[in-house]
């Protein structure tokens, strides 16, 4: 059984100071301006025209933080802040962090949403803020580089196949699983401002010619295919349960018979209480987007199952969901 929680441990979750002070100082190219050298807060606040005592006691509490270093009232990156925060690097992953101190607003707003159940949002990122949603596609796909190469081997795809990458971002996925399954072809369905971005990764991928992109809203324009296998990465939680019991039906529609339909997404366990994160990731969605909100696996079966789709799986806990379009169901 889980220990309580101190009142010491209570306070520290009350305290949201941390995350702002580092989401200040992305903001602020801080840590771009400490690449490969230290400087004195002084120096500091005169080369990017801050307040030099406020920027002091910004500065202080980084070194606490354990995000920059101080020698001799000099300030420097540590390792991490180096590889991750300074934009020239090509691990930089300040872009995601500047999308979450965008949506700071709207976490300010969380009382009003529970007391109304409306959300502060009503259009999603990659269509209120294109430039933004580029950069952030851009960090989702080094994040996601290795997790899209395990999960092409964990399916052991057949040779030859085709399939649909359904909001499939900056083609991640695609790219994943055609360099581990040669004769694979793919189509990468998103919205157009999206695969501007994913053009560009496919092209230095090398791989035009075999992963096709497709514009539009996957809730209303056909996919086109019909394909072997569909791939609905990361998305349910975008969406109402309704509008993906839809979204699982017209996956369905689009596969040929024997083709299946994957979906894989942050998953809550059935009582809806852990993972811990993926509650918190709950909430965030919550009052980020209009309706979307975190699911359980069950509920992707059911889903599954409603739409016609047989040998309904949970392949990996709380991750990883399969069905299989019966022969006798129709080609798309």
């Amino acid at each position: 059984m889980p220990r309580e929680l101190s009142l010491a441990e209570i306070f520290q979750m009350g305290y949201y100071w941390e995350t702002k002070i580092l989401l200040t100082a992305v903001k602020l190219e801080l840590f771009s301006a400490l690449d490969g050298c230290s400087d004195s807060p002084a120096g500091l606040a005169r080369r990017l025209s801050l307040n030099e005592r406020a920027l002091g006691l910004l500065v202080n509490a980084l070194v606490a933080m354990r995000i920059l270093t101080k020698q001799e009232e000099r300030v420097a990156n540590t390792s991490v802040s180096q590889k991750h925060l300074v934009k020239t690097s090509p691990d930089y992953v300040g872009h995601l962090l500047v999308l979450h101190d965008s949506e700071w607003a709207n976490w300010g707003r969380l009382e009003e949403t529970v007391r109304t159940g409306i959300a502060p949002v009503r259009q999603h990122l990659f269509e209120t803020n294109p430039e933004m949603g580029a950069n952030v596609l851009a960090v989702l796909d080094r994040v996601g580089r290795g997790s899209g190469v395990n999960l092409a081997q964990f399916l052991q795809l057949e040779g030859g196949e085709h399939m649909v990458d359904v909001g499939g971002g900056a083609g991640t996925n695609a790219i994943a699983f055609c360099r581990a399954y040669p004769s694979l072809k793919a189509t990468v369905f998103d919205l157009p401002q999206t695969l501007k971005v994913t053009k560009r990764y496919i092209r230095e991928a090398g791989l035009e010619d075999r992963i096709a992109l497709q514009p539009g809203n996957f809730n209303t324009d056909s996919w086109g295919g019909p394909y072997d296998l569909a791939l609905l990465s990361d998305i349910l939680h975008y969406q109402s349960a309704h509008a993906n019991a839809r979204l699982v039906e017209k996956a369905f529609s689009h596969l040929t018979a024997l083709g299946r339909v994957l979906i894989k997404d942050r998953f809550l366990d059935q009582d809806r209480t852990s993972p811990a994160w993926t509650t918190a990731f709950a909430v965030h969605i919550l009052v980020n987007t209009e309706q979307g909100e975190c699911f359980t696996t069950q509920d992707a079966m059911q889903w599954m199952t409603q739409a016609g789709f047989g040998s309904v799986t949970e392949l990996a806990p709380r991750a990883i969901v399969q069905g299989i379009k019966p022969r006798g169901g129709g080609d798309g």
